[in-house]
């Protein structure tokens, strides 16, 4: 360890003790909301076939777990009704202020729920959290102050792209001016001073989502923004398996075009034969600390970034 290695993860120790602590409340959190905090598997044969997102090989016909999705649904499945966890995740070419390669992923998921009600977890959880992390929290962006007691925000997306991008998007809209817009038009406006709910994702943007009875075109399915910056994504879980393995065709055939070979997981798939009304999430560590730290880089929040590792 050279010198610079040392003054580097010296000047993170501030940091790194207020994750220590993020992470503590947020398991207490979980706990006095009486959910069951699980494990799974970080290696898996089959992660879910996603074409925005691509799985780490980890040699042998394995991969890096990109989320515990599949399997925390097949322990809902199996009969458990509110389960946690916090976890490693892993996702190629990920690399950015905001994104590293492996990152720290919180999921949970609710059996008998729908998406309304992740969205209530998720106000209570921001607020537990920023109410005894401790004087260190700085509630600023910039030149602006958040205010995690202040009231949220909330949009569909069809308001929201009407509102801030001038058009109006449809069931399936163009992916590349769906995404340029969503992050150059859309994600600055949200999440000032308080956090924002954008709900009511359209059905082609919402692999695993239920769709909106009586709107097939509108998938439950929402993400909660801060600062700008996304911090979850939730939605009410599609249970029906013949609909869920036309929508994993459907990525594994744009996957392929690309070179890439995912694997059907079909062990999920069965267990959805099982799988009742529920609910999921995945939120992420850490973006929430970078915000609650004040840092604008999640370089800051963790001990070793990539090219430290």
């Amino acid at each position: 360890m050279d010198l610079r290695e040392r003054e580097i993860l010296a000047g993170k120790k501030h940091f790194l003790e207020l994750r220590s602590r993020a992470l503590g409340l947020i398991r207490n959190f979980f706990n006095r909301e009486g959910f069951l905090e699980v494990q799974t598997p970080v290696l898996t044969t089959a992660p879910a076939p996603e074409p925005h997102i691509r799985a780490v090989s980890a040699g042998g016909g394995r991969f890096l777990s990109t989320s515990p999705e599949l399997y925390m649904k097949r322990l809902i499945a199996a009969g458990f009704d509110k389960i946690y966890q916090i976890s490693p995740a892993f996702r190629a070419g990920e690399r950015g202020r905001l994104h590293h390669p492996e990152f720290t992923i919180l999921e949970w998921y609710r059996l008998g729920a729908d998406y309304k009600t992740l969205q209530d977890d998720c106000r209570k959880l921001v607020q537990s959290v920023c109410e005894s992390a401790g004087p260190e929290i700085f509630y600023r962006r910039g030149d602006r102050t958040l205010d995690p007691y202040a009231e949220w925000g909330r949009f569909t997306v069809r308001d929201a792209f009407q509102k801030f991008a001038g058009w109006t998007p449809g069931a399936n809209p163009d992916q590349d001016r769906f995404d340029v817009d969503m992050v150059e038009k859309i994600e600055p406006k949200l999440g000032f001073p308080g956090p924002c709910i954008l709900e009511d994702y359209p059905a082609g943007q919402a692999a695993l989502a239920r769709l909106k009875q009586g709107e097939p075109e509108t998938a439950e399915r929402f993400e909660l923004y801060w600062a700008g910056i996304e911090l979850a994504n939730g939605f009410s879980e599609l249970t029906d398996p013949s609909e869920q393995r036309v929508r994993f065709e459907a990525a594994i055939v744009k996957m392929q075009a690309e070179g890439a070979r995912p694997n059907m997981p079909e062990a999920f798939l069965e267990s959805l034969e099982h799988l009742g009304p529920c609910a999921g999430i995945a939120f992420g560590i850490d973006r929430f600390v970078m915000l609650l730290a004040g840092v604008d880089n999640i370089d800051s929040v963790v001990a070793f970034p990539p090219e430290m590792a």
